[in-house]
């Protein structure tokens, strides 16, 4: 029988400045690092065991130092891709490489637009209408959409429109319908997700419901999970990994509301083996700790996956194979409250995977699809990564076992 394969992304867990990170005006951005200087050191010992720290040997990460043996191949990946964002830099795992950059709204939507929104509905006014934290937004304006019933429009530093109103104020089908209504708009835009953001409670003290809902723009072309599919491989996407690709290559989804939860599942599919390929996605580094430039916090987010990495490795098999990446940067430390172009970790465990092997800087993420093809002996028609695995030429893998 063939193996499963795993791949977690540790949305925004950047390892150090790219290349051209002066492009994005992200010149000295480095999340790990200045994650381990602000909090005196990493603790992450299972991480380090894997081979965290052997990444960039040249300039160490205070408290997670290079070890004699890691147990994972390890390097590092630079995006091809214009853009820092979550769909970019996923849309490129899998081999699609944007030829142009999706649009982001760092000072907020043109006057044209809103008033595009206001007409298709039929409100007389939008509030916020600015780059935000989800979180603060609906603190700031909560009360006045309450007193209004104005939505809440607000962006991030992804390419998406987001959409919040208090469940009791505008009721969840109109807020979906809301979100309908702009997606084409959006994507006309150079968007690639309207998001509805429900939230409930009183006076200040208001919280996002698990009501969200996302409109995803879908891959402009197929993707490696396409043609894993073509070929018998079952993918489970864990988190908003369905929604990244709009459900194109996908055989089942599960909506986590947590990392924590996102483990779960993850562990609950290494177990009961129903899906070949589970892809997660942990997005509690980005959105609670990255964008609230809260280093301290996003440490803590990080010695709880460490925490919990013993499961992971403990739930594979013989013939396993586990990667663990990240889609870009988000540095707490840096400027403003946007993602940061940086390089990404890349540690792979299991079959394949030769522990202590030093992966280098790889020149595109597209070589974690070309490896998760590898892995299964599937032929990407267009290759534009390389396999980071050390498999004979020629193996047979019973998908039909599944």
């Amino acid at each position: 029988m063939a193996g499963q394969c795993v791949l977690i992304v540790l949305d925004s867990v950047g390892i150090g400045e790219a290349p051209d990170a002066d492009r994005y005006n992200d010149q000295g951005s480095d999340t790990l690092g200045h994650i381990a200087s602000s909090q005196g050191g990493l603790d992450l010992p299972n991480l380090q065991r894997l081979g965290l720290g052997n990444i960039r040997a040249d300039q160490p990460l205070h408290g997670c130092p290079p070890v004699p043996a890691p147990i994972a191949s390890f390097g590092r990946l630079q995006e091809t891709a214009d853009g820092k964002d979550t769909a970019t830099g996923h849309w490129e795992f899998m081999g699609l490489v944007l030829e142009r950059p999706l649009s982001t709204y760092p000072d907020g939507f043109p006057a044209e637009m809103i008033d595009t929104l206001k007409a298709s509905w039929k409100v007389e006014g939008v509030l916020g209408n600015k780059a935000a934290s989800g979180t603060a937004i609906i603190k700031e304006l909560g009360r006045e959409h309450v007193r209004t019933g104005q939505p809440i429009v607000y962006t991030s530093a992804d390419p998406v429109l987001q959409i919040a109103a208090h469940e009791d104020v505008v009721p969840l089908e109109q807020l979906y319908q809301w979100c309908e209504d702009a997606f084409d708009l959006a994507v006309a835009r150079g968007l690639s997700r309207v998001i509805a953001r429900p939230f409930a409670g009183e006076g200040t003290d208001f919280t996002r419901t698990s009501n969200r809902k996302d409109y995803a723009l879908p891959p402009p072309r197929p993707t490696i999970l396409d043609e894993l599919a073509e070929a018998g491989v079952s993918t489970v996407g864990v988190g908003k990994i369905s929604s990244i690709y709009s459900g194109s290559g996908i055989a089942r989804s599960v909506h986590t509301v947590s990392n924590d939860d996102g483990i779960e599942v993850t562990l609950r599919e290494m177990r009961e083996r129903t899906a070949n390929f589970v892809f997660t996605n942990l997005v509690d580094f980005d959105s609670e700790y990255g964008h609230r430039r809260d280093p301290a916090g996003y440490h803590q987010c990080l010695r709880d996956f460490d925490a919990r990495l013993p499961e992971l490795l403990g739930a594979m098999q013989e013939g396993d194979l586990l990667l663990i990446t990240a889609d870009h940067g988000n540095d707490p430390t840096y400027r403003g409250t946007d993602h940061t172009r940086e390089y990404v970790p890349i540690l792979l465990v299991g079959h394949g995977a030769r522990a202590g092997r030093d992966l280098a800087i790889r020149p595109t993420f597209a070589d974690v699809g070309q490896t998760v093809a590898d892995f299964f002996g599937v032929s990407v028609r267009n290759p534009l990564g390389s396999s980071m695995l050390e498999l004979p030429s020629s193996r047979s893998r019973r998908l039909s076992a599944w």
